[in-house]
């Protein structure tokens, strides 16, 4: 029988490279250990928190843990809070208290012969929570005029007398569309936590207005929080914001010579 020698050498080549890129590939991709019966599936129990800014502090469920309930947790200034944080802080009443350095706002308040009983209760919180609540009336429930107080609260913030504003009356919409009217204010109607953080996030809000018929004592309680701890949002927020801006100042300055 005729020996073919080339045939043989290049079926040994053949094996050895083919023996070659089978180790290569086991190298690359080890085999993992089969159990029968048995299927693992590894998922963290909690999605991972955002990751803060540089420079910013994130504050998580761990962090809460030394602060007693009902107590006062202090974020520093641009601190970032994880939703489960939010969820446990409300769990136990713990209140954030964020503002600068000092971690206390001046807040102005006021309310029509409508809210004036709730606004009675959120100077008790405010209080409560660390901050300076400043009381611009009404001083009972006789009846009044809720664009008087609204604006009151509206100068104040405007001046930089107070850090942000509460208006209450009814439904809290008259207050709003009045403290708006002063330059520099940006006053939201919220009737729930989500409200509130949208306004501060995305609409710089820094008057918050509340009906009093619209909504319990307790969701006033929360969506206070949430407008008091909640920062501003991202630059394209402040984009969009400083258009708002720029509407307000072309018609005031159309409207001058007629502004009292």
């Amino acid at each position: 029988m005729k020996i073919d020698v080339g045939e043989i050498a290049r079926r040994a080549a053949g094996r050895a490279l083919a023996e070659l890129g089978r180790t290569e590939h086991a190298h690359a991709h080890p085999a993992r250990p089969a159990v029968a019966g048995v299927h693992v599936e590894l998922s963290p129990s909690e999605p991972a928190p955002p990751k803060p800014k540089a420079g910013r502090e994130l504050v998580t469920v761990e962090c809460l843990r030394k602060t007693p309930d009902g107590g006062v947790y202090e974020l520093r200034d641009g601190a970032v809070v994880t939703p489960l944080a939010d969820e446990e802080a409300h769990r136990r009443n713990v209140r954030f208290v964020r503002a600068g350095s000092s971690g206390r706002l001046r807040v102005a308040v006021g309310a029509d012969h409508g809210g004036f009983k709730l606004k009675q209760d959120l100077l008790a919180w405010i209080a409560e929570a660390g901050h300076a609540p400043v009381d611009f009336g009404t001083r009972d429930e006789n009846a009044v005029d809720y664009p008087d107080f609204a604006r009151a609260v509206a100068e104040a913030v405007a001046s930089s007398q107070c850090d942000v504003g509460v208006v209450v009356d009814g439904a809290g919409i008259g207050s709003a569309i009045a403290a708006n009217k002063v330059p520099g204010v940006r006053a939201a109607t919220c009737c729930d936590v989500a409200m509130a953080k949208n306004a501060r996030e995305h609409n710089f809000a820094n008057v918050l207005s509340l009906g009093a018929k619209m909504i319990s004592r307790s969701a006033a309680h929360d969506i206070l929080r949430a407008f008091l701890t909640t920062p501003f949002g991202e630059e394209r927020h402040r984009r969009r914001v400083e258009k708002i801006t720029a509407i307000e100042q072309r018609y005031s300055k159309s409207n001058s010579n007629v502004r009292a």
